[in-house]
């Protein structure tokens, strides 16, 4: 099986995004086309336990993963907190057979190998189940973007409960940051005008601060 055979043919770039799934694959294979593809912003390649997801991100989907790494980030500084990011990074573990290059990521206080929160826009549904892929490799929190409006996952160390959601439990604050007012990124998110956007959201950071400090 060639996994790379003229691989712009096979996915054409449009909106909305392309999406293939090839199934038995070996860690072997995922790897060799890593390797091929490098450093390449054009596809985004996941796997778990043989199965392979490639994906060609739309505009739409690019667009909204930029201006909600953006707000993170205005959020980080407005509120000294520490952070490093990672972006589009593959994360991947041979032993557990899983690899991921979320949307956008985050470590929070100190620098780490795998990052505390990950920031998925949910464009197309269907594909290798994202949830579980970053449980295996073991990142804290997860944030969907999906039908204009975000749904947050944290990770339990004790999760009989959630194995639904692989061991995952469904919350409407972050934990990682508690401080950030979700309602108002949101309505940040769906402002068409970014630089707007940026200077609402801003405002409202400073504007919570000011409010607790008096």
């Amino acid at each position: 099986m060639v996994l790379l055979d003229d691989l712009s043919r096979r996915l054409k770039l449009d909106d909305p995004e392309e999406r293939r799934i090839i199934a038995n694959v070996t860690w072997a294979q995922y790897e060799a086309l890593l390797l091929e593809l490098g450093d390449s912003l054009a596809y985004r390649v996941n796997y778990l336990d043989g199965v392979l997801e490639i994906v060609a991100p739309s505009r739409r989907h690019e667009t909204g993963k930029s201006r909600i790494g953006t707000l993170l980030e205005m959020y980080f500084l407005e509120t000294d907190t520490e952070y490093f990011p990672t972006g589009s990074t593959t994360f991947r573990n041979a032993e557990q057979q899983v690899g991921a290059e979320p949307d956008e990521s985050y470590c929070i206080g100190i620098d780490k190998e795998i990052p505390d929160l990950v920031v998925e826009v949910v464009v197309t549904s269907g594909g290798v189940n994202r949830l579980e892929r970053f449980r295996r490799l073991g990142v804290r929190e997860v944030w969907f973007w999906q039908n204009n409006q975000f749904c947050i996952y944290h990770w339990r160390e004790d999760a009989t409960q959630f194995k639904d959601s692989f061991e995952y439990e469904a919350i409407t604050r972050s934990e990682l940051l508690p401080g950030l007012d979700m309602n108002l990124l949101t309505q940040c998110v769906l402002n068409p005008n970014p630089l707007a956007a940026a200077k609402a959201f801003r405002q409202g950071i400073q504007g919570q601060r000011s409010g607790e400090e008096k």
